[in-house]
């Protein structure tokens, strides 16, 4: 699946309202910041390495070459960083090939988004061959616009990501809404200027100004979200 870009949106007079909704996937739609520690695990055992479980919050929410790169040197594994890259993808895959939770919450919002005709955009550090899987369960319809990882000059946690997908919808980055699970992705989405909505998964992450932080996506609605853009 490839990006797409939609008509032009409309605006009110005000400029005002919540114009796009760029959402996470890993740890924020699917059940899957688990599914990418456990590869990691299990290919470093395949290597002779074990992996200290406090390095897990190390590398949860950040693109795959800083994660993959850090392990590497941390255990001193005698692999590249590419033959890596292909082997924790080939092991994710595995995975949500035998199963694939979505967090709860999750398919209510996408339905509720797309009953509004809500622009919104799947927005991910994971590489595109991962996303096109995922996709396959949250509901292609849902999105607008895909982003990948691997599609960015930069990805999480510089704002690239999030930048690019609300000029992809025609959106003012500033009449966004954000939601991610992760410190990494909350610091690209409030780089590129994005009003966001924190629902950690792995790690604690504070509240602080811009950043509203919930239990779960069960507290995230519409209303919701367009009650954060009209505080701006």
């Amino acid at each position: 699946m490839t990006s797409t870009v939609p008509a032009p949106l409309t605006r009110t007079a005000d400029g005002s309202a919540l114009q796009a909704v760029l959402l996470d996937m890993d740890g924020t739609l699917v059940d899957t910041e688990g599914f990418w520690w456990d590869v990691e695990v299990e290919v470093f055992a395949g290597l002779g390495h074990t992996l200290d479980d406090s390095w897990r919050h190390v590398v949860v929410g950040g693109p795959m070459t800083r994660s993959a790169g850090f392990l590497i040197e941390a255990t001193g594994a005698d692999i590249a960083l590419p033959e890596l890259t292909v082997l924790l993808n080939q092991g994710f895959e595995d995975r949500i090939g035998r199963s694939l939770p979505l967090m709860p919450g999750a398919t209510r919002l996408l339905a509720e988004l797309s009953a509004h005709r809500i622009p919104t955009a799947l927005v991910s550090a994971s590489h595109r061959r991962i996303i096109d899987r995922v996709l396959d369960s949250l509901g292609p319809r849902h999105f607008a616009l895909t982003v990948a990882g691997d599609e960015v000059p930069r990805t999480k946690p510089h704002p690239d990501p999030y930048l690019f997908a609300a000029a992809g919808l025609s959106a003012d980055p500033a009449r966004c809404a954000v939601v991610e699970d992760t410190a990494t992705g909350v610091a690209a989405a409030e780089a590129a200027g994005c009003q966001v909505v924190a629902v950690p998964s792995v790690a604690p992450i504070p509240p602080a100004p811009g950043r509203t932080v919930v239990g779960s996506l069960e507290e995230v609605d519409l209303p919701f979200l367009r009650g954060l853009i009209a505080l701006r």
